[in-house]
């Protein structure tokens, strides 16, 4: 082989003393089974040894494929969707696969195909359910499709990977509730989707667990100012004021925060308040928040990964993620009451 030409899987099978339909086994991840570890090994090291890269282009040719992924989500500005999509790429990348990120338009609204036919341009489709509607609008029935934050029971896909919502609010309420808190406000994300249904589920539950305890509903769209417009008519409201507010998301709970502090309500002597999600914004303000910390990115790759399994013709399991509340300052013990 001169210096200038590429090495190919022929020069691979000879350096490593094995045929090329064992290269293509090893280097198309297929060996376990058929060839031995220790031979699998020696074909890496050639490969590595040699610069050698497989011709993609021309085994998708073959194959069908097109070695790209659709990451189907509400929006590109939301921090959480962002750290989603490192997690996916990453899995997508190892498995020498791109990945098309696309945003539902208007948030959870139908989408076009962006395609001239997804089908053909695609192997497969990963999805939030806040985004589900634009799914027929890109022809995603004709593929592979593994959908994030969905019903197990009822989502449309081949498999669901979840977080563990039901049990991050359990774990929220359980704090306040814990603190002493008995009068308490969910402040609700207003967005049609399975997962802020189990948030509420979740929370009305452990509130109603607790006697003497009360939970007061308050919807607004998602953001930092509709939630500082909605705590402010709530706090400004007649009658007593809740002690903790448990927001949905921590916009929701930033806006709760800032409608608190222009009012001189005390964040949390007088007002505890707690997040969902675990965003940069979460320790930006002060009190830094008591939030759900969500696995974004492992629940990107865990997703992607399942994806994958669906795209080579495997079944892939449903999956939940476990959740963690992470405590900081904006929760205390109930103010006494007289």
């Amino acid at each position: 082989m001169s210096a200038a030409s590429r090495p190919t899987s022929k020069d691979v099978a000879r350096a490593a003393g094995v045929s090329q339909a064992a290269v293509s086994l090893v280097l198309g991840g297929k060996w376990p089974g058929r060839v031995s570890a220790a031979t699998a090994e020696r074909v890496r090291e050639a490969a590595r040894a040699l610069g050698y890269r497989p011709n993609l282009a021309a085994r998708d040719l073959r194959t069908g494929r097109t070695r790209t992924a659709l990451l189907v989500v509400p929006a590109l500005t939301n921090e959480f969707f962002a750290r989603v999509h490192a997690g996916a790429a990453s899995v997508a990348a190892a498995h020498g696969f791109g990945v098309l990120l696309y945003p539902s338009p208007e948030g959870t609204g139908p989408a076009t195909d962006p395609f001239a036919s997804a089908p053909a341009a695609l192997d497969g489709v990963l999805a939030s359910s806040m985004a589900a509607q634009a799914l027929s609008g890109i022809g995603a029935g004709a593929l592979p499709l593994v959908m994030l934050d969905s019903d197990p029971a009822t989502g449309p896909g081949t498999a669901t990977v979840n977080l563990a919502i039901a049990d991050g609010m359990r774990q929220a309420a359980g704090h306040l509730l814990g603190l002493g808190h008995r009068d308490l406000v969910h402040l609700a994300a207003d967005v049609d989707s399975w997962t802020f249904e189990v948030r509420a589920a979740a929370l009305a539950a452990s509130v109603a667990a607790v006697p003497g305890a009360r939970l007061r509903t308050r919807r607004c769209a998602l953001g930092v100012a509709e939630a500082q417009a909605a705590v402010t008519a709530l706090l400004t409201a007649p009658g007593e004021r809740p002690t903790a507010l448990v927001c949905d998301d921590d916009l929701l709970a930033a806006g709760a925060c800032k409608a608190a502090r222009r009012l001189g309500v005390r964040v949390p002597g007088e007002l505890s308040v707690t997040g969902f999600d675990d965003l940069t914004l979460a320790t930006a303000i002060e009190p830094e928040l008591t939030t759900v910390t969500l696995p974004a990115e492992e629940f990107g790759a865990r997703g992607m990964a399942a994806l994958l399994t669906a795209v080579d013709g495997g079944t892939p399991a449903d999956e939940e993620l476990p959740v963690t509340l992470t405590v900081r300052g904006s929760t205390d013990p109930a103010p006494a009451r007289t």
